[in-house]
């Protein structure tokens, strides 16, 4: 059999099989996340946490795929490992920006909404303060006498 084929289904092994449990690690992680992001509705969190899962599959498989081609002829064990080493390598820094990417633009979304939460007052205002006294600048007018 000739090594480069040999390289090709242990790169495709490796890269799907790392592919598989990297979306799905994420995906069970990540829901805690999302669901916090998304102020707790659990119903959206699925939803987009699936979608990006998709996204992520496709991504990364169609990048697995892409980059199968081998540059030459392997003619040794020595060059299967490295070509498969190599291009693992390349995949799993593909995997960890795309990662970091994602987590950075749901962190972006998780402090707009922490910031929009903590602009909302607890609870309705009852009433306002006065500063200083009846009738220094600013403050109320005195009540009329026999009010």
């Amino acid at each position: 059999m000739d090594l480069t084929v040999v390289a090709y289904v242990i790169y495709l092994l490796v890269s799907v099989g790392l592919t598989v449990w990297v979306a799905r690690t994420l995906s069970r992680n990540g829901r805690i996340f999302l669901a916090d992001v998304l102020r707790g509705n659990e119903k959206l969190a699925d939803a987009v946490n699936h979608l990006l899962v998709v996204g992520f599959y496709l991504v990364n498989l169609g990048f697995v795929a892409l980059y199968l081609n081998a540059d030459g002829a392997i003619d040794s064990p020595r060059e299967v490992f490295e070509a498969v080493s190599a291009k693992l390598g390349v995949v799993l820094l593909v995997l960890g920006a795309l990662h970091l990417g994602n987590v950075f633009v749901l962190n972006k979304f998780r402090r707009r909404g922490v910031m929009e939460r903590e602009q909302v007052p607890p609870v309705a205002p009852q009433g306002w303060v006065t500063h200083g006294a009846p009738g220094a600048p600013g403050a109320p007018a005195a009540p009329p006498a026999g009010a």
